[in-house]
């Protein structure tokens, strides 16, 4: 059976997932890319702010918080 796919921000705090695929345009996939996020990066949910947005995640050593609006575009699976 195939894992599911679920968006970045659908993480809770403390999950961890992988990269599978981002699904958006190419300025914003070109922005995510420079950022870290690229098929197989290991990503985890750090802190989501008290409204929801934005969300922190650790990506390749550093924390970079990301919008709903952005986040929402990285396809993941839980790992």
């Amino acid at each position: 059976m195939e894992e599911q796919e679920i968006p970045l921000n659908a993480l809770e705090e403390g999950q961890c997932a992988t990269v599978s695929r981002l699904r958006s345009d190419e300025a914003i996939r070109r922005r995510l890319q420079d950022m870290g996020l690229i098929e197989g990066t290991r990503v985890e949910c750090v802190q989501k702010s008290p409204w929801g947005d934005p969300t922190a995640f650790l990506i390749r050593g550093a924390v970079i918080a990301l919008r709903a609006e952005d986040s929402s575009s990285v396809l993941t699976r839980l790992s």
